[in-house]
């Protein structure tokens, strides 16, 4: 079994966060977990007393955030990795473009996860082994209808983490990118279009836990879609343009 470590896991209410979550615990590792949703986080903490911090809270409020930081501070003194799941999925729709979705999306998933970061790295300063890992998605290799407020901020976490690679690893602070595909997820289960090769979120969560001892720079799955989408991006522009709009959906037409 690894060593035991101090791990903060967001987004650990559903899906992969929550699968990773009994993976990690399971490990024997212990963890601050942190969500909207306080019930999933309290069960683990009354199933796992001692190992788990319960830590609620809105993250794209960088007051809650510090607060969260805080909280771990007092209790653990630093930690050992930061695992930055949380996240949202919104869908432009074109003919109403709305500038305010895309800002929840860039505030859900990429300045959240700056709080984050800001609130986590003196605490990994002080870690043992220390491990920066952020989820981004797969959806940066190749732009997709509808998804551009996602996957703009999911670009810009790419760009993030990676800058940051280089910046921490002076510091000897390994920094990781998970790359997913389609997981069966909350949130993916309200799209209504088809998602080639979805994975059950535990099967995603294993795929994670699996490889995170050997802090890799990127974690991708699954591996045939991940190459489709690159190979895909490596298309002239002209026909990746093609390609992307065969998927895109025509406007209603009043009749």
């Amino acid at each position: 079994m690894n060593l035991s470590r101090r791990i903060w896991l967001t987004g650990a209410s559903s899906g992969i966060g929550l699968e990773l979550a009994r993976l990690l615990l399971a490990e024997g590792h212990c963890l601050a977990l942190s969500a909207r949703s306080a019930g999933p986080l309290q069960a683990f903490a009354r199933r796992y007393p001692g190992r788990v911090l319960a830590l609620p809270g809105d993250l794209t409020d960088s007051e809650q955030v510090r607060a969260i930081g805080a909280a771990i501070e007092a209790q653990w003194g630093a930690l050992d990795s930061a695992i930055l799941n949380a996240g949202n999925c919104e869908y432009i729709d074109i003919e109403h473009f709305e500038a305010a979705l895309l800002e929840r999306v860039v505030q859900a998933n990429l300045l959240s996860a700056g709080y984050c970061i800001e609130a986590a790295l003196p605490l990994l300063r002080q870690g043992v082994r220390p491990h920066l890992v952020g989820v981004g998605s797969s959806v940066t290799w190749f732009a997709l209808p509808r998804a551009g407020a996602y996957g703009a901020s999911k670009a810009a976490l790419r760009y993030l983490l990676e800058s940051l690679r280089l910046d921490l690893a002076s510091e000897g602070i390994d920094v990781t990118l998970v790359s997913p595909g389609f997981v069966d997820t909350p949130l993916t289960r309200r799209n209504d279009f088809p998602m080639p090769l979805r994975w059950p979120a535990d099967r995603a969560a294993r795929q994670i836990a699996r490889h995170l001892e050997r802090r890799p720079l990127h974690i991708d799955f699954p591996a045939p879609f991940i190459w489709a989408l690159r190979l895909l991006s490596l298309l002239p522009a002209r026909l990746q343009f093609a390609l992307g709009r065969r998927m895109a959906r025509s406007p209603l037409k009043e009749g």
